[in-house]
């Protein structure tokens, strides 16, 4: 039988260690069936998983490594610590010893007066995470880096925790809706998060995958709280807009104008047959999403339908949800991927120019401003031709860079005092 395992956590070791205390205690939390244990000393900053249990963590002379397993639990006087246990009738024991410049480390698992060996792992402290060849996180360049995040549905969702993966370090996230079961097939919060509001829930997938970044979480109607907004996008580096209406797209045009930020808006096309991505970049030749749209890009009535909300919002007034519901036409989340991918590779592009990222080429490949995607050949992409072994000509499943030139009547991003 394998020994069970123990997970510990290296920052807290390292603040025990460093304590003047010899024993403290902790929740262990166990995946039932499985012998896997992570142990807690200080609260998690995400929900955790499993059953809990008791732990111990204790400092010991060396020499106290020597002795077996029962004169170890005698030693220690841990005895009555199990007595009226709160959670169950387990408990992980660590001990540690700090041997010259090296810790010793060694765990047990404490059930029913049975001590039984476990292996001992560290999850790596915020150095560790960021190595390419021992840690979990792609790259640390962007730890200083902070991304604006607005809605965080089947789009913002994805890209937020895509971009905690590859090492961004701060976040805003900026959503009023809550997790329902409409949202489920296509986000990446599950069932158990449904009633969360989506901020919570997408914070705590981001601190999952880099539990050193920073998540700041608002859930405001950016409409309706511009004030809060202007000044919380002012020191981030860049704006992903996810949202699925127009009014907030248009507000954060004018907003990044008259701050000089960057953002990228994305979206899927009815029923995710396809998806569009504008970059707005402040540069004085560089077009707005006002002309883009006044190009006959980026065209509102495409919009993709997902869910009744979104329809009772664009609906006319008279005009009733369920004699429309037939409108809602959803495309499956693996339509939706493709699209969510560039965005991170063009999030990244602009988060990394100037570093030594080892993505510097993308910068000559991703110049264009607006890109689509088409998914399949249906209502406006029909008449193009079947993908096949054809490569010189439009069809699904590829990217399309588009070259659009600033509108010089635009009213929007052209000083029109002058």
């Amino acid at each position: 039988m394998e020994k069970p395992i123990v997970y510990v956590y290296e920052e807290e070791i390292i603040k025990f260690i460093s304590d003047a205390q010899d024993k403290i205690r902790g929740v262990a939390f166990e995946w039932e069936h499985e012998n896997v244990f992570h142990i807690h000393t200080v609260a998690p900053k995400t929900p955790v998983s499993g059953l809990p249990c008791k732990s111990f963590m204790l400092k010991v002379s060396h020499d106290i490594f020597t002795l077996s397993n029962e004169k170890l639990l005698q030693n220690l006087e841990l005895s009555d610590e199990f007595r009226g246990c709160n959670f169950t009738k387990k408990a992980v024991i660590s001990v540690f010893s700090r041997s010259e410049s090296r810790i010793v480390k060694k765990s047990f698992l404490y059930e029913n007066t049975v001590l039984t060996d476990c292996e001992t792992l560290y999850v790596p402290q915020k150095s560790e995470l960021y190595s390419r060849s021992k840690g979990i996180l792609e790259v640390g360049i962007l730890e200083q880096k902070k991304v604006a995040v607005v809605g965080l549905g089947s789009f913002g969702s994805h890209i937020a925790v895509e971009l905690a993966k590859a090492g961004v370090g701060n976040f805003k996230l900026f959503d009023f809706d809550r997790v329902e079961l409409s949202n489920i097939a296509r986000h990446i919060c599950g069932i158990n998060d449904l009633g969360r509001y989506k901020t919570h829930a997408i914070r705590d997938a981001v601190l999952l995958k880099n539990p050193y970044t920073d998540v700041s979480t608002f859930e405001i109607n950016i409409n309706e709280n511009g004030v809060l907004f202007s000044e919380e996008i002012e020191d981030c580096d860049l704006i992903l807009c996810l949202t699925d209406e127009n009014r907030s797209r248009q507000y954060i045009n004018d907003l990044s104008i008259e701050k000089q930020k960057k953002v990228i808006y994305g979206r899927a096309i009815t029923r995710a047959e396809g998806g569009d991505i504008f970059r707005y970049t402040p540069e004085k030749e560089k077009p707005c999403l006002a002309c883009l749209i006044g190009k006959g890009l980026f065209k509102y009535k495409e919009e993709e339908i997902s869910n009744k909300k979104q329809l009772a919002r664009d609906l006319p007034a008279y005009t009733s949800v369920e004699e429309n519901e037939s409108v809602i036409q959803v495309g499956l989340s693996s339509d939706i991927l493709p699209i969510c991918n560039m965005i991170v590779k063009l999030s990244l592009v602009e988060l990394s120019k100037g570093l030594q990222s080892g993505i510097s080429s993308l910068e000559e490949d991703l110049v264009a401003d607006y890109y689509l995607w088409v998914n399949r050949r249906e209502k406006k992409y029909k008449n193009w031709e079947k993908l096949e072994y054809r490569a010189n000509q439009l069809s699904i499943l590829r990217w399309y860079g588009v070259r659009v030139a600033k509108d010089s009547h635009c009213l929007t991003c052209n000083d029109v005092s002058s």
